[in-house]
């Protein structure tokens, strides 16, 4: 089966593993240079994207590369504690959640992808318009002739577009964010710790790392989208000057990535029978998730191909398969940046109701999503 993939990012290295494992000829296309160069900030692996990496056989490599975080604390404006439960697993889970750059996870996959014998084509966009001439023709031409063609392509995905020209565009989702390293302070807390804290103006994340050094996050709620994120330390720091441990941890900080967060309505046509979404392309669902779920979805997509070998009919039962699960990450996303854009009144109520429902109802909110199991790939 010739398979074109289109995009090498998290989602696009991870597919062309996976159909490597099941014996298809896989070429990626993707439009930048270097796609695990130094880009974007650091994520989180909870243990569903782990044992996804396990069926791949990626996940020591992964690990290699980054570090486990054992507890996640969510904290108020205030400092006050608001929940402490264990990071992306449930509480006997014996695996650990993973933290690394996202360019050093990029770089692992796709390691094992040119290992198996995945070719992966640079600078190459597809634009959709057909062989021919110019930028894009490499990949327009090579999608034309393909069996398969995975569109793996994030959420401005030009696949997406061929799939359904009217379909639904991202939009801007009210928040925007920073992210960076810092110097150690010791209002950081313990290690192998992730923490949250609401502030007034959006969320900060933080987590010290082994070297030492403290990897944030902030994302400021704008209700509307900033024409560039020009914010430099300094300003960044005074929209958190209410909050004492992200502004400790912001008067050393270095800022390393920035970014619009978008939501895409539900995609009512992810696949063809030839062609195929999967990652943000198909359902960006956030929440801590992203790398995850795509994870996920390349398994699921090389399982459903190898046990059936009507492609259409694999493709519909990949669909169906992950429509239910995508869908409430979707929903769970929305919570996600609910929380972090509340007004004044519901930041108060939150932080009153939070540390009394939490601790009940995390693991019952959260097991179906810690306990997902991908399967095992041939070989």
């Amino acid at each position: 089966m010739e398979t074109v993939v289109i995009g090498a990012g998290v989602a696009g290295a991870a597919s062309a593993i996976a159909l490597r494992r099941i014996g298809a000829e896989v070429t990626v296309y993707e439009a930048y240079p270097d796609p695990a160069g130094k880009i974007g900030a650091f994520l989180s692996l909870a243990v569903n994207g782990l044992r996804a990496l396990e069926s791949l056989g990626c996940l020591d490599a992964v690990r290699a590369a980054g570090f486990e975080v054992d507890r996640q604390r969510m904290w108020s404006g205030r400092g006050k504690l608001l929940g402490d439960v264990p990071r992306g697993r449930r509480a006997d889970d014996p695996l650990r959640s993973v933290t690394l750059m996202r360019a050093d996870l990029v770089a692992a996959l796709r390691a094992e992808a040119v290992r198996l014998g995945a070719r992966i084509v640079l600078g190459e966009r597809l634009t959709g318009a057909g062989a021919g001439e110019g930028a894009g023709a490499a990949a327009d031409e090579a999608a034309a002739r393909a069996d398969l063609v995975v569109g793996a392509d994030g959420l401005r995905s030009a696949v997406r577009r061929m799939l359904d020209p009217d379909g639904p565009e991202p939009a801007y989702a009210g928040l925007y964010g920073l992210a960076g390293t810092a110097p150690h302070v010791p209002e950081a807390g313990p290690g192998r710790t992730f923490n949250m804290t609401f502030g007034r103006r959006g969320a900060f994340a933080h987590l010290p790392a082994p070297d030492g050094t403290v990897w944030w996050s902030a994302q400021i709620a704008d209700p509307v989208a900033p024409a560039g994120i020009g914010l430099g330390v300094e300003e960044l720091a005074d929209l958190f000057a209410a909050e004492q441990v992200p502004r400790r941890i912001l008067a050393g900080a270095r800022i390393e990535a920035t970014t619009l967060f978008h939501a895409l309505p539900p995609v009512p046509r992810r696949q063809d029978g030839r062609r195929v979404l999967v990652g943000d392309a198909a359902h960006p669902v956030g929440a801590g998730q992203g790398a995850s779920v795509a994870l996920e979805d390349a398994v699921a997509l090389a399982r459903a191909l190898h046990g059936e070998p009507d492609r259409a009919a694999a493709l519909a039962a990949f669909e169906r398969g992950r429509a239910d699960r995508a869908g409430r990450l979707a929903r769970s996303a929305a919570a996600n940046r609910g929380a972090k854009t509340a007004g004044p009144f519901a930041a108060r109520v939150r932080d009153a109701v939070m540390p009394l429902v939490f601790a009940r109802t995390y693991a019952r909110s959260t097991d179906w999503l810690y306990d997902h199991r991908p399967g095992a790939l041939p070989g």
